[in-house]
């Protein structure tokens, strides 16, 4: 039987050929023209310098599981995410490699998010029945990706605290009031569409699965030689300096520690490598052989960079020729009136239209109107809305492009269901707490 045709094939088209008829009216052909190959260049630029964080997180990544902490971390949450994810046996590895996406993603640690993202999504992939086909346990997690709850917006806080905002942290409790919709209404959505187009490959996945045979311990700690003594006490001396270090700071601090931008700034830059050396520590007191774990697991980013380009520059493009026709202008013109009776500025919407398609271009859109003007009602709900969403068709492309999946079912449409959520609980929320 044919196969339907996927929900992003047809808003792909959609967006090129609207580009293409606004930038006849509009007389904006030259600019679409050229929107159209830098958008292509820009796609190609930013897998190139995605390689470098994908081989180091899929290194550190690879070092962590030989360790056994995926294992670890995956039986602490087990409960939850048997729930979530019946389709998935709870001891594979895909199990643990969405925890700690999740994990970084509610920290705020996007280059970290990624890699792990991709990791799962490959270990999802082994479970597919059939290749190239989305099950409902990537779906799901794609659609918790594009809404996961963001406890730290640190990129957020940071511009606002740049342009002079009297208050730059006031955003946190309504992003993470705003976010936690989101998610919800993913989640809701995705199981229900789940339902709605359940059939025979839902019942394979569960029927058919079988652990392989070198995977038949995967829930049980790896055994290893752990290092000399001397190794030990070496790398504890080390902590002990780390440590040390961090409560030489806190203590030479000016000011008393308090809830500030200035401290989550602080926070944020020691996460990434106190999160770097503690999961290289983990692996070596556990005797795994860490630099040539990592090197091995490296190399995984390079091939998964270039698989991604294909999908990255047909998204890229067809966001970039909708900008640059105008059509995203005229989507807003047209909206504008039943959008501002409800409390949402026209520029609100721009931001909540832009913000599924092109994460930079909604960061530089909401810096600018923060830059202007960074304590009105205004830059809190553009900040709101920044820091409590994601790109959601570039995480499809990238996710979805690394395992080489084309019928993306259902994924699209929950997480703009959660994207929609948190957009009108971002605006509702700013209108009362501002």
């Amino acid at each position: 039987m044919k196969q339907k045709a996927s929900v992003i094939n047809i808003i792909w088209l959609s967006m090129v050929v609207l580009a293409t008829v606004t930038a006849a009216y509009t007389n904006r052909m030259d600019a679409l023209t050229s929107a159209s190959f830098e958008s292509a260049k820009d796609a190609v630029v930013l897998a190139i310098g995605l390689i470098g964080p994908m081989a180091l997180w899929l290194g550190i990544m690879k070092v962590a599981e030989a360790g056994g902490l995926m294992q670890i971390i995956a039986r602490k949450v087990r409960p939850v995410m048997v729930r979530l994810f019946p389709d998935v046996p709870h001891d594979h590895p895909a199990m643990s490699a969405m925890i700690m996406n999740m994990a970084a993603n509610a920290l705020g640690l996007g280059n970290a998010a990624t890699p792990m993202g991709i990791k799962a999504m490959q270990e999802l992939e082994k479970l597919a029945p059939e290749k190239g086909t989305a099950t409902n346990a990537m779906c799901l997690f794609l659609a918790i990706n594009t809404s996961s709850v963001t406890l730290l917006p640190l990129g957020v806080i940071t511009i606002r605290a740049a342009a002079g905002s009297a208050s730059p942290a006031a955003i946190f409790i309504p992003s993470i009031i705003a976010t936690t919709c989101s998610t919800i209404a993913a989640i809701v959505a995705a199981k229900m569409l789940s339902r709605k187009i359940s059939g025979p490959e839902l019942v394979a996945v569960q029927e058919t699965y079988k652990v392989p045979e070198d995977e038949a311990e995967v829930s049980a700690e790896p055994e290893l030689s752990p290092p000399s003594v001397a190794g030990q006490r070496f790398v504890w001396l080390l902590v002990a300096l780390f440590v040390g270090g961090a409560l030489y700071q806190l203590g030479s601090a000016t000011e008393p520690l308090a809830f500030s931008a200035a401290s989550l700034n602080s926070l944020s830059s020691w996460l990434i490598p106190a999160l770097i050396s503690g999961l290289l520590i983990f692996g070596y007191l556990r005797g795994v052989k860490i630099y040539e774990t990592l090197t091995e697991g490296a190399k995984e980013g390079f091939t998964t960079a270039i698989r991604i380009i294909p999908f990255m520059v047909a998204i890229f493009v067809a966001i970039g020729m909708f900008r640059a026709s105008g059509a995203m202008d005229l989507l807003v013109t047209v909206l504008s009136p039943v959008t501002t009776a409800l409390g949402m500025p026209a520029e609100a919407l721009a931001m909540g239209l832009l913000r599924p398609l092109s994460g930079s271009g909604s960061f530089a859109f909401m810096s600018e109107i923060v830059k202007q003007s960074p304590d009105s009602l205004l830059s809190a709900m553009v900040s709101v809305i920044q820091g409590s969403s994601e790109t959601t068709l570039y995480v499809l492309a990238v996710y979805f492009g690394a395992v080489g999946i084309q019928r993306t079912r259902h994924a699209l449409p929950a997480a703009l269901c959660g994207e929609t959520v948190g957009l009108i609980a971002a605006v509702t929320v700013c209108n009362l707490w501002f």
